[in-house]
């Protein structure tokens, strides 16, 4: 554990936007989860089922809501919102290290590149001619950036990551390892002998501010127009987001989704993990899929939308199976009682 700066409740409290309950002079130099918290860290409560810990703990306060401060009986910072709270005190109480600027020794720059001075070029990097990295910028060992490429100021490129030509990146983004940028479209078209030929992907991709992209994740570069990513977007591992595809601001992708050719999402969207988008279609902003939704027309509603079916035994499964196969012959079969009816 690496110990950060000491803080009072209160000062805390003002950080994050809570209120203090209890002894606002109380000192706090870490955040621990409730069951190892230790004196002099601070621990969270978001889930009820966690409330027992809250007489047993050891911490010397809790993070909660205001249903359950009456219950809190030691020191705690109270808002509405204690996952948020939790995210900032990390922020404070776990500042990451950052590396200083330069240029490792092993790194390959190309011609007319232009780097910051306060950039971290890692070991083993190569950086084709032409691009430019902004300040106080980090790019992690055996990373890999395409000619052409812009990154804006204070990104973090984890090791390995790698950018094909002509990507652009905003300030504030993260990619994680493994990550993808600008790799070709899967476009392609049949000839006459019935052999595919491959269409040219000339476009590019295009990453807003504060974005943050998960490890494996692919994003293909567009084949005319760019693939862009919004401001603020979070997309989780194994993402993929094929060419042409354009996401709002502020929307989240969760894990091995996937979001085929030129299909638009809009603003404050979430993409539960695994959903499938077909391509070609639009999605308005404040749409919710959950995990697994089968996405195969647009969506113009604001809403929360499912496709597939819950978990049943194996047994209940086998027997819904069957009925489903049953459900043509059943419609006919009601229609012609219907028939009869009249």
């Amino acid at each position: 554990m690496t110990r950060g700066l000491t803080y009072s409740l209160t000062e805390l409290a003002t950080a994050i936007g809570a209120t203090v309950q209890g002894d606002g002079d109380c000192k706090i130099h870490n955040v621990a989860a409730i069951a190892q918290a230790q004196p002099g860290e601070i621990s969270f409560v978001t889930d009820r089922k966690y409330r027992k810990y809250l007489t047993q703990t050891k911490a010397s306060a809790i993070l909660l809501d205001e249903k359950l401060a009456s219950r809190c009986p030691i020191n705690a910072l109270v808002m509405s919102n204690p996952k948020l709270g939790f995210a900032k005190l990390l922020t404070l109480l776990r500042p990451q290290s950052l590396p200083t600027g330069g240029i490792h020794p092993t790194a390959v720059v190309g011609a007319n590149c232009q780097i910051d001075p306060s950039a971290h070029i890692g070991a083993h990097v190569v950086i084709e001619e032409d691009v430019v990295i902004g300040p106080r910028t980090l790019i992690g060992a055996g990373a890999s950036i395409g000619r052409g490429s812009q990154i804006g100021s204070d990104c973090c490129l984890h090791s390995r990551v790698t950018l094909y030509s002509q990507t652009r990146i905003g300030d504030r983004s993260i990619i994680h390892s493994g990550a993808v940028i600008g790799a070709d479209g899967f476009g392609l078209i049949q000839d006459e002998k019935g052999e595919w030929v491959k269409i040219p992907q000339v476009g590019r991709v295009i990453i807003g501010d504060d974005v943050e992209i998960g490890a494996n994740a692919t994003i293909d570069r567009g084949a005319l127009d760019d693939t862009v990513i919004g401001n603020g977007v979070k997309i989780d591992d194994l993402v993929m987001i094929a060419h042409n595809v354009r996401i709002g601001d502020h929307t989240v992708i969760a894990g091995c989704a996937g979001v085929a050719g030129s299909t638009t999402v809009g603003r404050h969207c979430m993409i539960g993990a695994s959903a499938g988008l077909n391509g070609h279609i639009e999605i308005c902003d404040n749409v919710i899929i959950t995990g697994m939704g089968m996405i195969q027309k647009s969506i113009t509603k604001p809403g929360i939308y499912s496709s597939g079916t819950g978990m049943q035994t194996n047994r209940e499964w086998r027997k819904s199976v069957i009925r489903f196969w049953q459900l043509d012959e059943l419609a006919k079969r009601l229609k012609r009682l219907e028939k009869l009816i009249r």
